[in-house]
């Protein structure tokens, strides 16, 4: 997990076991509302999530660059990705 500033790329473990890549700016806020049942169409009914990874970015653009290729892994990858 880095540290930049302001723009995060997330992936979220969801109660399936399956997993959930975001973006936000601001990552409590974001994964209370997955909890809650606010968020992204794919977690409501996948509900409660664990945070498992986060990346911070100085831009939106940077940031939405990267949820894109981490959403284009394989599980695989992504398991390796939050596990270091």
């Amino acid at each position: 997990m880095s540290s930049e500033s302001g723009h995060y790329v997330y992936v979220l473990e969801c109660a399936d076991g399956s997993f959930y890549t975001g973006y936000t700016t601001d990552v409590e806020r974001r994964v209370a509302e997955h909890d809650a049942g606010e968020g992204a169409k794919y977690t409501r009914g996948r509900t409660p999530v664990e945070l498992l990874y986060t990346e911070s970015f100085g831009s939106r653009s940077a940031a939405m660059r990267r949820e894109h290729e981490i959403k284009g892994f394989s599980r695989t990858r992504k398991e390796r990705l939050v596990l270091g």
